[in-house]
């Protein structure tokens, strides 16, 4: 293909990883994907894939970091097509945290990554790897505005008595101690596109979100603006996750320390890797194999899938009280849109205080990854809709960074 749009690239950079994506922002095509691995280790690698291509590999060599990552993106990659490399006129970064500096998309500059790093702190895993990212980004695609588009901004709406902790004030106004939630861009996308299944502009709509992923969190969304949301600080809060324990009362931290002579670093790493699904289950964080085991009759599968339930139900149920009522509960994420027995427990807990009824049939048949983005699981005369979209964060991002084109 000669002729592109005007495209941008989406750049989402782990510790050890970049995704990248070029595509169209306003119908979604992807023209290029891929994702860099293994960065800093001796089976550093690259794999891409055209649109209509097949998937390639190769070696970067031992120890390739970020920036030569993309930079075999411009130059070997992206060289065989450069009238796709000339079409790309933005570049937009994923950024978890932005802690209550940034609400919006934001060009980056000097000043913007000198803010990214002094929220590092609330995301010491992400900040540092993204600002690897944006250097090396800046450094390859030197002509275009490079975008942060920040997972805390759709949160920083919520009003004081959501993200407040009950904890002293210098607390807060010192150290900036707060709720700053995550998963933001796919919130925002995902309220969207049920606004658009409803009918009703986005305005006029209460929303229930949840991002059902390895990571998880459920957002309210009244009138399109993030009302309240269940991770916290960081993304360890909120509901149970793959590998993360989601909330618990902090004196089980001091316990495990003195009882087990842990460190604080200890027991951060065994809420974060070692909990959640996978330490219930006993099985793994992946839901299928935990969905096989309760079909085995494997009790701690069981156990599993109803706590998981049962806590995204409470916090569902929760967010009544900011939004007044519901129009529709949606199911996003690898999870939310591909586990109808997940999808079929959460409702279950619903349905007789508030008459939410799955419908069965449509639920089984809901799995995003068979071609169908969008998808209504709700009986007719279910008292919210329930719906299963398949969320775009990199659309989302790409939209944002094509703003600042000139």
């Amino acid at each position: 293909m000669s002729n592109y749009p005007k495209t941008a690239l989406v750049i989402n950079c782990g510790s050890s990883s970049v995704k990248f994506a070029v595509l169209d922002p306003t119908d979604g095509h992807v023209f290029l994907n891929g994702i860099g691995e293994a960065l800093g280790l001796e089976d550093a690698r690259i794999s891409w894939k055209h649109s209509g291509g097949e998937k390639t590999e190769t070696p970067l060599g031992a120890g390739a970091g970020h920036d030569k990552a993309l930079a075999f993106l411009v130059n070997n990659i992206l060289a065989d097509d450069k009238a796709l490399l000339d079409s790309i006129v933005a570049c937009g970064h994923r950024i978890v945290q932005g802690g209550d500096i940034y609400s919006q998309p934001t060009l980056i500059d000097d000043e913007v990554e000198e803010n990214i790093k002094k929220v590092i702190p609330f995301a010491p895993l992400h900040n540092p790897a993204h600002l690897l990212g944006i250097d090396a980004a800046r450094e390859n695609f030197p002509n275009i505005p490079h975008v942060a588009v920040f997972d805390t901004a759709f949160h920083q709406t919520m009003p004081p008595k959501a993200y407040r902790y009950a904890i002293p004030e210098e607390f807060y106004t010192d150290l900036h101690l707060r709720k700053y939630g995550a998963h933001g861009t796919s919130h925002m996308f995902i309220a969207q596109e049920a606004a658009k299944m409803l009918g009703k502009p986005l305005e006029e709509t209460c929303l229930i979100t949840c991002h059902m992923g390895n990571g998880a969190s459920v957002s309210a969304v009244k009138n399109g603006k993030c009302v309240d949301t269940s991770m916290g600080l960081t993304p360890l809060d909120g509901l149970i996750m793959g590998t993360r324990c989601g909330s618990i009362d902090p004196s089980v931290v001091f316990f495990l320390c003195e009882r087990l002579h842990k460190t604080p670093q200890e027991v951060e790493k065994i809420f974060n890797k070692e909990s959640g699904m996978m330490a219930v289950s006993g099985v793994s964080s992946d839901f299928r194999p935990i969905v096989a085991g309760i079909q085995e009759g494997n009790e701690r599968c069981t156990l599993a899938l109803q706590m998981y339930a049962y806590r995204l139900a409470k916090f569902i149920a929760s967010y009544y009280v900011p939004l007044g009522h519901v129009d529709a509960i949606v199911f996003s994420g690898g999870v939310g849109e591909n586990g109808p027995t997940t999808r079929k427990y959460v409702c279950s807990e619903l349905e007789e205080a508030f008459g939410i009824k799955i419908d069965n049939d449509a639920n089984y048949k809901a799995r995003v990854y068979m071609g169908v983005d969008h998808q209504v699981i709700s009986k007719p005369d279910s008292s919210v809709k329930l719906f299963v979209i398949a969320t775009n964060e990199e659309l989302m991002i790409a939209r944002s960074a094509m703003q600042f084109v000139k």
